[in-house]
Parts: C-alpha cells; structure tokens; sequence
C-alpha cells in the first residue's frame, strides 16, 4: 500500500490560523488504502512526536461505504496509551487530560504508532484512509483547535454561568449513599449545575488539572450546559481562577524560575487560560491562609476578571466589589464576576451569608457570540457582563451610553461628550430600584424598576462623562439583586463649558 507522509514547514504552521478544523493544517497527515485482504488484521501508521510538544490530537477519516471497519488507538515510543475501537473518530492526549479511553501523561518525543484494527472489509473492497495529527507546542494550539466542540448553542445571546465550584479532585465533600461525608464525585457537582438550568459552569479544583478528562467524559452527556476546565490557583499571596488552561499552570510562586506574581501571570497566557482574581478583600493569614489577594507587583493588564461577588458574600468588608471598584477607579479595565464557590452540591438556597452558597447563586451572565469555550472567554474579556445575585434564570440587565449617534455597551468606550444618555433595560425586578454608579459611588439618582419590562434613562453633563459609570439593582431593602459592569468614558473629547 502506498503511504505518504507529509509534514508542514515551519514558516506554515506558525502562518496557520488555530479557529476550526478546517483552517487548521494537520502537522502531520497520512493517507492510504485499507482492501479486502487486510480483513480483521492491523496496520501500523508511525509518526514522529517533537520535542516541547504539548498535546497530541489524532483524527481518521476514511470510506465506510463497503461496510468497512476501522478501529484506532495509538502507543508511544514505550507503552499503550489508549483505544476507543470503532467509537470515535479523533482522540487527545495530554498530560492534564485525555481523551476517555486514553491515557493522559507525558508525551515522549520520539516515534509514536497509531494502530488501526480492521474488524471488516469486504474480499472486493478498497477505502481510502487519512490519519492526521496536530500538535500544540512553541505557543500553537493546533491539537486544541482539532478537539475542540462545536458551540452547544449557536449565535448571540445571554448566557448564565457558574465560575467557581469544587469537587472531590480537591476540597469538595457530600453526603455519601450511606449518609457519611465523603470527597465529592465530580458528576454529581455538575448533575446539580445542570439542575439549575446553568448554561455554562468552570470546575475550578485547587492546583491540580486532575478533573479535565473526567470533563471531557462527561461533556458529551451534559449536552446542554458547557463544562469550562479550570484551576483555582492557589498561592500563599492570593487565590486566582483561570479558565480554558491546555495544560497545568505551576502555582508556586517564589520557586526557582517563578520569582513572582507576573512570572505565574506569564505562564497563565502562554497555557491559553483568562485570569480571574478570586476574594481579593478576604482576610490573610491564619483566619483565611492566602485567601486575600496580596501580591505586590500584580500586571492588572493581564488580569481580566476580579470576583466582584463570592458566594453569600455580597457587601461589607470582605465582598469583592470594593476592591474591583477602586482597580477600575486607578484605571485598570477589568471585568467584574460572581460565582458560588461551592464545595458541596447538597447545599441548598437560602443559606444566610456567611454560610455556604449553593451551586448557580450568584451567578454571572455573559453576552456571548453562542455558547462554546472560546465565545464566553471572549465575553468575560469584553465585559459584557452582568450579576445575579439570586441566581435565577430570568433577571436581565443591559446598559449602555448614548451621545451624538454613538453607543456603549458594558465593557466598551463611549467618547467624553457635553451631553450622555444612559439607558438601562431591567426585567423580572418589579418593584426594585436601579442606581447609577458613577466612578465607584452612588449618585443618588434612584430609578424605580416600575414592571417587570422596564426601561430607565439617566442624563450626564459633560462634567458627568469622564472615567466609568455603571448601574446597579436593589430591592425595597437595599439588597443587591444586579450588578451591571462598566461602560469607560473617554474623557478627551470633553471641552470645558464656558
């Protein structure tokens, strides 16, 4: 049989777009034929893995049209690394994760072999094969993009999410069949994600990548809600979340090659992941060891998110807000969040602050282009985001500023003019009261939400348009029910009245 090896040149592969299947190049692709004579036997395909390589994602593809039948798996220079038979059409194997059926772990360099089993072909039959393999390694993401889902849903909309949650790959507990406290299977985290309608969830586990293939393995059957890999990176100066890493992310800061904060940052983009601070205003120490974000010297430039809001902690000394808004006051742009925390799917609402939060309360809602991975890490970078801090499935709040034919949506910049209008649509709050935040404070102009379809406007002088303004929600009680995130405002074009 005729076998043809073909591997891109550099100056190709570092040329190629990494965002489908389609426009990604394999590094390596080989073709062949599979006839009758080679019924119920096996066929090696060798290919060679270099050095610093990341992830490694094998697709076959190849005509079943005469009832042939092709099974795949793949060894390394030294051992078995995994088989899905006839079920699957593409594996990845890294050393966070693989996919199930194959074994995540080191990627020698050196001459792999995927093996492909020929359970049927038909005495007279002749079926073109292409076996292709992507690598990710010196900052391409290839092998990434060849895995990746399609969106679950497509197109724009709001989607409501959970960003931080734990199980029993770290410090996640529940009630065991025979009523003990056990460590948590991850299942029955996302099992209680899903009941509460969540569009998307980030499984955050301390320091370890140890959940992402069970996330890989649940996925498919969790076919309406997005399951986003995550690490809580846990330093002894502070604790960060970072979503959509492809690989471990060491979180040792002070260590030999990691002597600070923007050394943990450096690696954090250069493993693909977004950056979330988690309780910044939480107390250090023995009280909460590392829980308070402390380091000196953070790059708030590669900082996207801060958790505005964590669980039950909604306002006072320890809640997040406070410290978003006086980063957004020294001109840091930076998304604001919320998200439960939880350590254990068995709790449930109502717990009063300071007790835990149960799974989807608070909850961050975010304008995205469909729900995939890679459209809401694009929206938590936007901004485009708001917080329930309820947790329900209906509450909406859109802003945006308004002057001379121009539009700002939260998260983007509206040029400094004499006159703004802001404009907030509010729905199911009923009877609450919406305030507009300008640069951090309050300004005393309280709207009330008067149905639950409203739509409020505020007017600026040009005194007004300069730095960030934003619009929260409250009840009768003054207890936040929504928190909106900023729209900039540019001060330059502002001229003085005369």
């Amino acid at each position: 049989m005729l076998h043809r090896a073909i591997l891109f040149a550099a100056a190709l592969a570092m040329a190629a777009p990494v965002a489908a299947i389609e426009q990604t190049p394999p590094d390596v692709m080989v073709t062949g034929e599979i006839t009758g004579v080679e019924h119920q036997t096996y066929r090696e395909v060798p290919f060679d893995v270099p050095e610093g390589t990341e992830r490694i994602t094998v697709t076959l593809s190849y005509d079943k049209s005469n009832k042939t039948v092709v099974d795949m798996g793949v060894w390394d220079p030294a051992r078995f690394r995994g088989w899905s038979g006839g079920s699957r059409d593409r594996f990845t194997i890294a050393p966070s994760d693989a996919t199930p059926g194959y074994l995540a772990g080191a990627l020698p360099a050196g001459r792999w072999r995927v093996m492909l089993g020929v359970p049927n072909a038909r005495a007279d039959s002749r079926a073109p094969y292409s076996v292709q393999i992507f690598f990710d390694r010196a900052g391409e993401r290839r092998a990434t993009a060849a895995i990746a889902d399609p969106p679950l849903k497509a197109g724009p909309g709001w989607y409501r999410g959970d960003l931080h949650m734990h199980d029993a790959h770290s410090d996640g507990s529940c009630q065991s069949r025979g009523g003990r406290k056990v460590p948590c299977p991850l299942f029955r985290t996302v099992a209680a994600a899903a009941e509460t309608g969540l569009d998307f969830i980030a499984v955050t586990d301390h320091n370890t990548t140890a959940h992402f293939g069970e996330l890989r393995e649940l996925q498919p059957y969790f076919d309406t809600m997005l399951l986003i890999p995550g690490i809580e990176v846990t330093t002894f100066g502070g604790h960060a979340n970072i979503f959509g890493p492809t690989r471990f992310v060491d979180f040792r800061v002070g260590m030999p090659g990691r002597p600070d904060i923007r050394a943990l940052q450096r690696d954090v983009a250069a493993a693909g992941a977004i950056l979330s601070i988690n309780h910044p205003a939480l107390p250090s120490g023995e009280q909460c060891m590392g829980c308070g974000w402390t380091w000196q010297g953070t790059d708030y430039r590669a900082v996207t998110a801060i958790e505005a809001i964590n669980g039950t902690m909604t306002e006072g000394p320890f809640a997040g807000l406070g410290f978003w808004y006086a980063r957004l006051g020294e001109g840091h742009r930076l998304t604001g969040i919320a998200a439960s925390d939880n350590h254990n799917p068995d709790v449930a609402p109502g717990n009063p602050p300071p007790g835990p939060a149960p799974i989807g309360r608070p909850r961050t809602v975010v304008h995205a282009r469909a729900l995939s991975m890679p459209a809401v890490l694009d929206g938590l970078r936007a901004g485009n985001v708001f917080l329930d801090i309820e947790g329900t499935n209906t509450r909406l709040l859109e802003v945006e500023a308004m002057a001379d034919g121009e539009r700002a949506a939260m998260g983007e910049t509206l040029q400094g003019h004499r006159r703004t209008t802001v404009g907030a649509h509010v729905a199911d709050a009923a009877g609450a009261f919406a305030e507009l935040i300008l640069n951090g404070q309050p300004t005393g102009a309280r709207q009330q939400v008067g149905s639950d379809d409203a739509r409020l406007t505020w007017a600026l002088d040009a005194g007004q348009a300069c730095g960030w303004l934003a619009v929260n929600v409250r009840d009768s009680a003054r207890k936040l029910l929504l928190v909106g995130n900023p729209v900039y405002l540019s001060c330059s074009a502002v001229q003085p009245q005369r």
